[in-house]
């Protein structure tokens, strides 16, 4: 199998015009495509079921990423798309924790004509099939699916189709609120996103400031940064989903807006390009009590840079900026020497 890729175009949307010139010259050879809907680029592509028509038509299969399934519940679905298989996400769509590896599960659904290839167990056969087992459990992880069985139940046909719209509608109250202070990468024909949509933070590269400082002074305001970085270079995907409420999104705005006044004071001159409050994030409180303080801006307005850190409580980092590419190549082992678990009858080791 080869995975030939697909380009986009400036708006982030699948170029069709690559989609039927590569469907066509590897019709022979063609195997299926990978397609995320709604877009990883917040963006519902209204060229979908094109795409989804021409590979069918080249003789290849559809499979559909089910990240996104929070912006379908109630309104699509991978099946009317044009999908021959989805994999459904249970994290961020049925209630399952997403991040930190896992838990990993993820249910997979597809047209009755795969039945014949969908991996069976040797010892708890599935619909007869023994062979092509690719876990060890035969329908998955028995901790984790009865919780998003017991949320589609309680939540009902109505209760998701609400979830979804809301997914959607605090994505684009988030995305209205930020597009000024800050440039929202993509956006469809409408001006509008789907469930999530991306800032994109290269603009500040210039005067030293990254995505990743964004992210790391987060912390001090009281929140987990977004996914970083990716799927663009230098860009934070802000994704609320259904589950927050109208506090916790202004909040989320709030401490967007703040931190880009901190940039603009770098921009400006008016803070250190090196020893700023987004350089030197996230504060840990050791830094914040230690005895000098060499810097132009206040201890508080490092630690406690919104008025809601004093009603709702501030959780430090125990540690401070670390080198993330330095810690993901090199392994510092902090086990004690192996000398201090073996000694002699005379004390030594």
């Amino acid at each position: 199998m080869k995975i030939v890729p697909i380009a986009s175009t400036d708006d982030g949307n699948i170029d069709m015009n690559e989609v039927r010139e590569k469907a066509a010259h590897y019709a022979d050879v063609l195997s299926c495509v990978m397609i995320t809907y709604p877009s990883t680029h917040g963006v519902f592509e209204e060229d979908v079921k094109e795409i989804c028509d021409v590979v069918h038509q080249h003789g290849g299969q559809v499979y559909m990423d089910g990240a996104n399934l929070n912006a379908q519940l109630g309104l699509t679905s991978p099946g009317f798309i044009g999908a021959d298989v989805g994999h459904l996400n249970l994290h961020k769509t049925f209630a399952i924790p997403h991040g930190g590896g896992g838990p990993g599960v993820g249910s997979i659904g597809y047209r009755k004509h795969l039945a014949p290839f969908v991996p069976g167990h040797c010892e708890v056969p599935i619909e007869g099939r023994k062979s092509g087992a690719v876990a060890g459990a035969p329908f998955g992880n028995a901790g984790v699916l009865p919780i998003s069985y017991a949320f589609i139940k309680m939540m009902g046909a109505d209760g998701l189709l609400k979830a979804a719209q809301q997914a959607i509608l605090n994505a684009n109250y988030m995305c209205n609120k930020l597009d000024g202070p800050y440039k929202v990468k993509f956006r469809g024909k409408q001006g509008r996103c789907a469930h999530e949509f991306i800032l994109d933070c290269n603009e500040f590269k210039e005067y030293g400031i990254t995505e990743e400082d964004i992210a790391k002074r987060l912390i001090d305001y009281g929140f987990h940064a977004p996914t970083m970085s990716w799927p663009v270079v230098g860009g934070l995907m802000i994704e609320p989903t259904e589950s927050e409420d109208m506090f916790e999104l202004d909040r989320f705005i709030d401490a967007m807006v703040s931190i880009r006044q901190e940039i603009q004071d770098v921009i400006d001159g008016k803070a250190d390009k090196d020893k700023n409050m987004l350089k030197l994030a996230p504060f840990t409180l050791k830094h914040l009590m230690q005895d000098e303080w060499p810097y132009k801006f206040t201890r508080e307005q490092a630690g406690y840079p919104a008025p809601w850190l004093y009603e709702l409580g501030k959780v430090f980092p125990y540690v401070g900026r670390i080198d993330n590419v330095y810690g993901d190549r090199n392994l510092v082992c902090a086990c004690p020497p192996l000398s201090a678990h073996f000694h002699s009858s005379e004390g030594k080791a």
